[in-house]
């Protein structure tokens, strides 16, 4: 067996909670691979609205498997919060839920030094949640990182201030000084919370699991554009986004891998700073945040809202190897008379169909406009019921990319999708 991987293709917010939700049936375990608490997956069913910020989308099926991976950075204090508000038994969450034993702790203080450091940085703000994700991995990536094996340790609390003490030199640095009693307190609590979950070696549990027939779907979190290497750095996330994250983020060989899902928008958005070439900053840009509830399931920020962008979209499809699309929240463009598509950019007077290095040398960025649909499609089950235009739309995606688009969202709730063979 081999794993398939799901990931975002634009700045996040695609609607991968939605679709990791509606695709679990089909498999028996969904493991995240990257990300944490900035991450906000949002799943609607029985006119319920769920956000899932570190647990699988996966965990309300009966009979799955969730894997919260090496890859993910994981907060004790928001893990509960999250666990106690499913609307789950706790002990079924517990059947359900496997930790990776090399998940990386956040600790209070690096929540701190998140804050600390996006202050310092003035106008020049990155946009991060402020939830300690950057920190946590700057620690890991210095080899100075507290795991969730490391609870185990009869000596914990020590190693715990140690890791602390470094970062309170830090914050000094910054000129502040904190009490930290309450919030390790509430975080001390939480991790006691934590150890009563299954802990696992994940690499060798999801081998042992292919191994013996059963099918994995990999879960990312983010999107492609907010890829540590390959995204608008330094306006990015602080982990790998891509399909190649999954490789590292559950210890999974490239030669396990099987069938690449990239989701995107009909259009674009994007939360905080960075560039953002079809960025609508008008009428059209604002009847699609109202349209869409374009406000961050994390933070609540109102996201940027702009066109479909082609260009990065086919990029985002070659850095991942996808091979299906799916296309969400096509109701939202619903009532646009003429749709536009971003297909090129000029750069120093010439046309480009590439990604350049800097966004902020596009010139100008070349459109082509498309016929509307003008009317309501949150009531459809079917292709054939999708109004000419939508499917135009779809099909010059499609012919664009070379890559088809299997699944369209006509919805929030997980009944409002349409699969296409």
């Amino acid at each position: 067996m081999k794993i398939d991987i799901l990931l975002g293709l634009q700045w996040g917010d695609e609607g991968k909670g939605k679709i990791v939700d509606a695709l679990t049936p089909d498999y028996d375990i969904v493991a995240r691979f990257q990300g944490g608490p900035n991450a906000g997956h949002t799943i609607e069913f029985h006119k319920t609205k769920h956000v899932l910020h570190l647990i699988p989308s996966g965990i309300f099926h009966e009979g799955k498997i969730n894997i919260i991976g090496n890859g993910v950075v994981l907060d004790p204090v928001v893990f509960r919060r999250e666990v106690e508000s499913l609307g789950i038994d706790i002990e079924t969450v517990r059947r359900r839920l496997l930790i990776s034993l090399k998940a990386h702790l956040i600790l209070p203080t690096h929540k701190l030094l998140d804050a600390a450091h996006e202050n310092a940085l003035g106008d020049f703000k990155i946009g991060s949640t402020l939830r300690g994700i950057g920190p946590a991995y700057t620690d890991k990536a210095a080899r100075s990182g507290i795991r969730v094996g490391d609870l185990l340790r009869k000596n914990f609390r020590e190693f715990y201030n140690e890791h602390v003490s470094e970062h309170l030199r830090i914050l000094r640095g910054y000129g502040r000084s904190y009490d930290l009693q309450d919030l390790e307190n509430e975080w001390f609590d939480a991790t006691e919370f934590l150890k009563h979950f299954k802990t696992v070696n994940a690499d060798y549990y999801i081998d042992r699991s292919l191994r013996e027939g059963r099918c994995v779907l990999a879960e990312g979190a983010q999107g492609t554009m907010l890829d540590i290497d390959f995204g608008t750095y330094p306006f990015v996330t602080s982990s790998n986004t891509v399909a190649a994250g999954a490789c590292t983020g559950l210890g999974i060989a490239p030669s396990r891998t099987g069938e690449v899902f990239g989701i995107f928008k009909a259009y674009c958005t994007r939360v905080g700073s960075g560039p953002f070439p079809t960025e609508l900053n008008d009428e059209n840009g604002q009847l699609m945040r109202d349209r869409g509830n374009e406000y961050g399931s994390t933070t609540g920020r109102p996201r940027r809202c702009g066109w479909l962008d082609l260009p990065a979209l086919k990029y985002a499809i070659m850095i991942n190897g996808v091979t299906r699309l799916f296309m969400m929240k096509a109701d939202v463009l619903s009532g646009f008379s003429e749709i536009e598509v971003c297909t090129s950019y000029t750069i120093n007077g010439e046309e480009i169909t590439e990604l350049p290095y800097c966004l902020t040398d596009i010139e100008k960025l070349n459109y082509k406009t498309m016929a509307g649909w003008n009317c309501d499609i949150t009531g459809y089950k079917s292709w054939d019921e999708m109004p000419v235009a939508l499917r135009h739309y779809i099909e010059f995606i499609e012919k664009e990319t070379g890559v088809p688009v299997t699944i369209v969202s006509v919805g929030p709730d997980r009944s409002a999708t349409i699969y296409r063979q």
